[in-house]
């Protein structure tokens, strides 16, 4: 029995059938299963004995799943076990939400027992690899010691063994540099991708209601246009209708009903028209990149994330709906991998929510804003994202880009958007990116893409 199969795995659910079907499922794979009924149960057993990984269902009495997310990633003994949500398709709040609060992944319902495994085993698979990086560093670090003790031992071969010393520490933190970053990498980008999955199906669940909407509203206004020629007619031949009839046209007023009903209509018209967009820009923000760039909107991708981000610029705590501002200046499509833009824009904008929301917390004066501004030079497509939050400290601001570096709390974020947003801009489509803030003033980030990729 290999070491995947020997791993502990916790089930949280208060339906007795899903513990049965998942345990039963985990069972015969080779993995040692506990269960849960509770969120306060699930604390109370990972707390005694902390299992490899959690499956955590979203909706329980009580303790909630995402209350129980929270706690366990609040206290440092737990904060690195990994959680995977399982919820129902529908719940698309929900499944962001619960990546947001540090889980790896979800399981919708009802299981599918190969994605069941698969999920399980790559999560597992990564967090062993966080610990053996771990363990990793602290060798390392033992390892810089003890040749720092050497060479204080060994003075009469002080320059050559400092040499050495330099040399090797170089390449160990260079090593333990790229372990951590191709970790991070991996993590943030399968939470991208389960993003992306998530809001493809929400786009094509949305897609056929809507369709079906459109296609019939043409000829249900022609048939309302009709019967209302229709009733006009028989009022115009028949202006003594009998008693009942007459006493049906008193009691409502005709003109009236047939009027507001174009105009139901026509909202009907305008709410299918707005539906489409939404599905349209959903699609658009989890599309797919290619292996090689392709020409695409600038614009559709930033309007794509705006809509994906909706909830958050609504009124949160202390601090108002955000305003956002649009300026698009005329670009041409550019060449370029659109989904890892998405990324970018994703990145910045959350950084932006949240810079507003800590501002509010500490007594903000003037209503939040985040401004989008697009043009073009003689040789870059400009992208500028900028809010009027507090700013940032000319010694935090010399660090952002940094993997790793990040001034949230435990748990809030990883550190990696924005080193990974550097990457994409400078490596992918080899531009340029800077960040502009000053304390007080808010903070903006500047995207040049070269025009000769476009």
């Amino acid at each position: 029995m290999n070491a995947e199969e020997r791993s502990v795995l916790l089930i949280v659910d208060d339906n007795a059938t899903n513990l049965h079907v998942l345990s039963d499922v985990l069972d015969d794979a080779g993995f040692e299963v506990r269960v849960a009924q509770n969120g306060e149960m699930a604390l109370q057993k990972v707390e005694y004995d902390p299992p490899d990984l959690i499956l955590l269902d979203v909706m329980m009495p009580g303790l909630n799943g995402f209350e129980t997310c929270e706690r366990l990633k609040a206290d440092s003994k737990t904060k690195e076990i990994p959680v995977i949500f399982m919820t129902a398709l529908s719940e698309t709040v929900d499944k962001v939400r619960g990546l947001s609060l540090g889980a790896v992944d979800y399981i919708t319902k009802p299981f599918q027992q190969d994605e069941v495994l698969a999920r399980v085993r790559t999560h597992l698979q990564i967090s062993r690899l966080t610990k053996s990086l771990a363990e990793q560093n602290l060798q390392l670090r033992a390892e810089v010691r003890a040749r720092m003790k050497a060479e204080e031992d060994l003075k009469n071969l002080a320059d050559s063994l400092e040499r050495q010393v330099e040399s090797r520490t170089k390449e160990l933190k260079d090593a333990l540099t790229n372990l951590e970053q191709t970790q991070l990498q991996l993590v943030q980008q399968e939470k991208m991708a389960s993003l992306g999955q998530l809001v493809a199906g929400v786009a094509h669940e949305i897609n056929n209601p809507v369709n079906f909407i459109a296609t019939n509203l043409d000829p249900a206004k022609e048939y309302i246009s009709e019967l209302s020629r229709i009733i006009q007619l028989f009022l115009e031949c028949y202006p003594d209708p009998v008693m009942e009839v007459a006493e049906a046209l008193a009691f409502v007023d005709l003109d009236f009903l047939l009027s507001d009903l174009n105009k139901i209509m026509e909202a009907f018209q305008v709410g299918a028209d707005m539906l489409t967009n939404i599905s349209r820009s959903l699609r658009t923000f989890s599309r797919s990149d290619s292996s090689t760039p392709v020409p695409a909107n600038i614009h559709d991708g930033i309007d794509s994330t705006l809509l994906v981000l909706g909830h958050r610029f609504k009124a949160h705590n202390k601090r108002p709906t955000i305003k956002i501002t649009k300026e698009y200046g005329d670009l041409p499509p550019v060449k370029c991998y659109l989904g890892q833009l998405n990324q970018v824009f994703i990145n910045l904008l959350a950084n932006a929510i949240d810079a507003l929301d800590e501002f509010f917390l500490q007594g903000a004066d003037r209503a939040p804003e985040i401004s989008i501004r697009t043009s073009i030079d003689s040789h870059n497509v400009i992208i500028q994202i900028k809010d009027n939050g507090s700013g940032i400290p000319d010694r935090v601001k010399e660090l952002i880009f940094e993997p790793s570096f990040t001034t949230k709390a435990v748990g809030k974020g990883t550190g990696l958007g924005l080193s990974i947003s550097r990457k994409i801009i400078e490596e992918q489509h080899q531009g340029k990116i800077y960040c502009f803030s000053q304390e007080g003033e808010g903070t903006e980030f500047r995207i040049e893409l070269p025009l000769l990729s476009s």
